[in-house]
Order: structure tokens, then C-alpha cells, then sequence
């Protein structure tokens, strides 16, 4: 038998769709680190490069809730095709703009708000559309593939992206980015899904919304996962901000400089996280989906105490692999929590709430730790930080055991999948 994290590459309609979200997503990582260093170049000021990231990130959380009232109304594979070509055409106006130089940095921010934003109202139609792509129980596996694949495209994207600018051409890597969204429009093009099911209706995208956030309300796993993302999100995930902080104490500490701590400890946590995604599909199948769920939840805050107390670099990178690993195997895990309860015709709904609970709750939770570190030190804010995340979860196994419980499958949950036989984003 295959081994189960690479089970849902035999579906013909995931493994086209996977490949060329790899492909796409290595450019955009390209892109991300041309766009930040491009942007310092022109102006020297570390601000401008904080303003083009959170103008790319931010619309995940204003917008998501759009994508995924359009992602249960529209054909999610012709949606997803529209966004995609509309992020190629703003990659393609950054490659222009960069070649011909006439790209200052407010052009190069308002062009990344729309290519963010552009993937934002789409994401949802491609995370909804993942269970029509592989049968239910390859639904993990494809979740934590996808997981991976992200994960791969940080390592890779960031590496090519060097190479290349070593001639300072940034036009060739938004070039590069452009093309590569060529990659997912000849995927989608190629697959065919299900008939859409439930998809009618007159009612107007503020009352699509809304009846979202009541389905999921009403749904117990539903809810379960988004109130716990929300939480993560905002003791957890700014780790991942605060990773220039804390090379900075390493400098001090060892000689590393800022930069190259960085860089070393953003591959650690991505080679965790690909190793954990795969993982994830067997430790699934031997404890039980909600077993290793809840198991992730209460290990991840313990790993990312012992990160925060690793006196080297190099110890920093071993407690860092295993970080990434956690990490994933808890946002993998609640995904498809999501993806195995929410009911199909508000699918896309309940996703897109649960990214913009992830989306808006990270840029808080890191703002108020990096505030905090100012004041006691980024080790301290991480240790703080985990130990809070560590007695919330023993709390609610204690007081609000029901919450762990719905984590596990809906008795209905197969049924809805099934019907959709066989085929995710970054």
C-alpha cells in the first residue's frame, strides 16, 4: 500500500492541481523576497518593507469572507481560474514596471494589495474544492500534502530568488511569478469536477455571509476549529514574526548575524513542516485524527517553550524543525475539521472563516507579543506565550471536554463526500 501521506497524488484531478500550485507557489515565494528587497533598495527604509508584506497578507483577512460567499454561488474551478489570471496580470505589471523602472515603492505596495488580494477572494474556492478532488479518506493526506507543498515552495522560493537577483533583475522574477500562475490555469483547465450542489439562491452576498457564520456557529466541530485556530493564532503563530527578534539575541549571543540567523531558522521550520505534513496521514490512521490533533495542541506549546530556551543557534534549529512540524500537524489537522464538517453548500462560507479568524488574529497576537518583547525580551514573550496556549488547552480539556470531542468526524460527514467522487492552495 502507498504510503499514506502520497495516497491522494493517485487522484488524477488532486495530483495536476497540486503540481501546479507547487509550481505557483515557488514563484511566489520568489516574488515575496524580490518584492521586499526591491522595495528597500528604492527607499531604505525598513517600514516600506513591513508596508508591501502586510499589504500582500492583509486582504486574507478583509476579504476571505467575499471569496467564500462567491466560492459556494459560482463554478469554484472557472472562479478560481478568473483570480488566478487576474494575480498573473498583477505579477505581470510588477515584472513591467520593474524592468522599465518605473516602480515607486507606493505603486509596488498598491500592486501587491491587489495581487493579495486577488488570491484572497480565491483561496476559498480552492480550499472548498479540495474534497471534490480525492475521496474522504485521503482528505488528511491532502490537506497536509498541500501543507507541505507550501512549505517546499518557502524553502525553494526564497533560494531561486537569490540566484536571480544576483544580477538585480527583479523584472525576471515578477516575470517568473507571472508565468507560473500559468502552471494552475492549464491544472484547472484539465480536471473536471462534480456538479456544483447547492449553489442556487437570490439572496445577496451579506446574507450569503451571514447565513456562513450561522452554519458554522451551529456546526460543533465547526466552531471547535475556528475558536481554536482564533487561539493558536494569537499565543502561537507569532513566533513565526518574531523570528528576526530572536535571531537578533542569538547575534548577541553567538556572533550570527540577524540576517543569517534568519534565514537558517525560516529553513528549519520549513523542512519541519514538510516533514510533519507527511507524517501527518500515518499518525492519523495509527492514534486516530482526533487523537493526533489533540495531541499536536498540547505539544506544540511545550515546543515552542523549549525553542525559546535553546542557548544556541544550532540547538535554536533543532527546536525549530520540531516547531514546524507541530505547527503544521495543528493547522492541518483543524483544516480538516473544517473540510470534513462543514456542510457542502456552505463550505466555502465556513472556510473562509476560519481563514480570516487565522488571517486576523496573527497580525493582533504578533503586534501585541512584539510590543511586549520590547519591554521583556522575545524569549520571554515566546515562553510566556506557550505557557498561557499550554493551560488554555488543559483548561478546556478539563472544563469543556466537548470542544476536543467535536473534532472528531460528523456520522454524516462521509455521506456528504461522497457524492463527490473524486480532487487545495498553497
Amino acid at each position: 500500500m502507498a504510503l499514506a501521506s502520497l495516497r491522494p497524488l493517485r487522484s488524477r484531478n488532486f495530483a495536476l492541481i497540486w503540481s501546479a500550485a507547487l509550481v505557483s507557489n515557488v514563484g511566489t515565494w520568489m516574488q515575496t523576497v524580490a518584492l521586499g528587497v526591491l522595495v528597500y533598495a528604492r527607499t531604505g527604509q525598513p517600514a516600506w518593507t513591513g508596508l508591501v508584506a502586510a499589504a500582500a497578507f492583509i486582504p486574507i483577512g478583509l476579504l476571505a469572507p467575499l471569496g467564500g460567499a462567491l466560492a459556494d454561488r459560482l463554478d469554484r474551478r472557472r472562479w478560481l481560474i478568473v483570480t488566478t489570471l487576474a494575480e498573473m496580470t498583477f505579477a505581470a505589471l510588477l515584472a513591467v514596471l520593474a524592468a522599465t523602472g518605473h516602480d515607486p515603492p507606493t505603486v509596488l505596495v498598491i500592486l501587491a494589495f491587489l495581487g493579495g488580494a486577488s488570491g484572497a477572494v480565491g483561496f476559498p474556492a480552492y480550499q472548498a474544492m479540495v474534497p471534490d478532488l480525492v475521496p474522504t479518506e485521503d482528505l488528511l493526506g491532502a490537506v497536509s500534502l498541500s501543507s507541505a507543498q507550501f512549505n517546499l515552495g518557502r524553502v525553494v522560493g526564497p533560494a531561486l530568488a537569490g540566484l536571480a537577483l544576483l544580477t538585480h533583475d527583479y523584472g525576471l522574477v515578477f516575470g517568473l511569478n507571472a508565468v507560473s500562475f500559468g502552471a494552475v490555469v492549464v491544472a484547472l483547465a484539465l480536471i473536471r469536477l462534480p456538479k456544483p450542489v447547492g449553489r442556487g439562491g437570490d439572496d445577496g452576498i451579506a446574507a450569503r455571509i451571514a447565513a456562513g457564520v450561522r452554519a458554522a456557529r451551529a456546526e460543533p466541530g465547526c466552531r471547535a476549529a475556528i475558536g481554536l485556530i482564533a487561539f493558536v493564532a494569537l499565543l502561537a503563530s507569532p513566533f513565526i514574526a518574531l523570528v528576526p527578534s530572536m535571531s537578533g539575541v542569538l547575534h548577541h549571543r553567538g556572533g550570527i548575524s540577524v540576517a543569517a540567523g534568519t534565514a537558517t531558522l525560516v529553513t528549519a521550520q520549513g523542512v519541519g513542516a514538510v516533514t510533519g505534513a507527511l507524517a501527518l496521514p500515518s499518525l492519523a490512521e495509527r492514534l486516530g485524527r482526533r487523537t493526533m490533533l489533540q495531541t499536536a495542541l498540547f505539544v506544540l506549546p511545550v515546543l515552542l517553550g523549549l525553542y525559546a530556551i535553546a542557548p544556541t543557534l544550532w540547538w535554536s534549529v533543532v527546536a525549530f524543525l520540531a516547531v514546524g512540524a507541530g505547527y503544521i500537524a495543528v493547522l492541518a489537522g483543524l483544516n480538516t475539521v473544517v473540510q470534513l464538517r462543514a456542510p457542502v453548500d456552505v463550505r466555502g462560507r465556513i472556510l473562509s472563516i476560519y481563514m480570516m479568524s487565522l488571517g486576523i488574529v496573527y497580525p493582533i497576537g504578533a503586534v501585541l507579543q512584539g510590543a511586549i518583547a520590547n519591554h521583556i525580551g522575545v524569549r520571554s514573550v515566546t515562553i510566556g506565550s506557550a505557557i498561557v496556549l499550554l493551560v488554555g488547552m488543559v483548561g478546556i480539556a478539563a472544563f469543556r471536554p466537548a470542544i476536543f470531542t467535536a473534532l472528531g468526524d460528523r456520522p454524516t460527514a462521509r455521506a456528504e463526500v461522497a457524492v463527490l467522487p473524486t480532487e487545495e492552495l498553497p
